[in-house]
């Protein structure tokens, strides 16, 4: 297809799975790859100009090899701020593709908050790749609540899973009406009512589907919860998570709307993030 998938490299094994998995993508589709590293955190003392210079020959030396392992990618090694940088090149780029050390809530490895910043200020899909081994996972789960974004995220994921031979993973969660100041009685056809218009909610999301898609086998997933948890649980099994995010911006939790953060702090699978 053409298409640009740019990688952000540090020297983290979290980094090279996901080089790994943006190599195997980039094959499948015969897009170009490449691997960006940035050289940052100058503090402008005297002398400093050749430590800069020493630890962007290094870093080119290392991205160097890792390319040639991975057959054909290129290599890009800027100076400033990661973060900057690298939200500067998604702009002419198809995807961006950043790994992340978390490895479940029982490892002792925190979510820092660079991976939220990108995923929800990037000018193009962001797919954040978890340190997990996703071997032997099958389908594509796309979280669905009706809106626009998820709209989008529908369309980035079927295309996906269409591509890959994979099941097309439908999920959306409702939650009942609460009170914070003590519990309250639901009417007996309450919780029956809520599933069926959700259910019909996600029928209408994926109207069209067969359509464009006629040999995608599509699953349905609709129950009452946490949106974030419920993906979460499902995307555990899955290759590959999609949700969608509001836009660029300053503000990383409510551009990405508080699903897509939740999902991105306690990661599952491999994870895109589309607008």
């Amino acid at each position: 297809m053409n298409e640009t998938i740019l990688v952000g490299m540090n020297d983290s094994p979290a980094a090279r799975r996901a080089a790994e998995w943006a190599a195997q993508r980039a094959s499948d589709r015969g897009d170009r790859l490449v691997l960006m590293s940035v050289v940052g955190g100058a503090l402008g003392v005297v002398g400093e100009g050749a430590v800069v210079d020493d630890a962007v020959a290094v870093t080119r030396g290392h991205l160097e090899r890792m390319a040639e392992e991975l057959r054909g990618a290129e290599v890009r090694v800027t100076r400033g701020k990661p973060v900057e940088q690298l939200l500067a090149a998604s702009e002419n780029a198809d995807l961006l593709v950043i790994g992340s050390d978390y490895r479940g809530t029982g490892s002792r490895v925190a979510r820092g908050p660079h991976g939220v910043r990108i995923a929800a200020a990037s000018s193009c899909p962001v797919v954040v790749v978890p340190q997990s081994d996703l071997s032997g996972r099958t389908g594509v789960v796309v979280g669905v609540d009706g809106s626009d974004l998820s709209e989008a995220a529908i369309r980035f994921a079927a295309a996906e899973a269409d591509r890959q031979g994979e099941p097309l993973i439908a999920v959306t969660a409702w939650m009942p009406v609460t009170a914070p100041l003590g519990v309250i009685t639901y009417p007996d056809d309450y919780r029956e009512n809520a599933q069926r218009l959700a259910e019909e909610a996600l029928g209408l999301s994926l109207a069209g589907l067969a359509q464009d898609y006629p040999d995608l086998q599509v699953r349905r997933i609709v129950e009452a919860g946490d949106p974030a948890t419920l993906l979460n649980q499902v995307a555990a099994e899955a290759r590959l998570a999609v949700v969608g995010s509001r836009g660029r911006g300053a503000v990383a939790r409510f551009l990405l709307g508080s699903t897509s953060h939740d999902v991105l702090l306690a990661l599952a699978t491999a994870t895109a993030v589309v607008r």
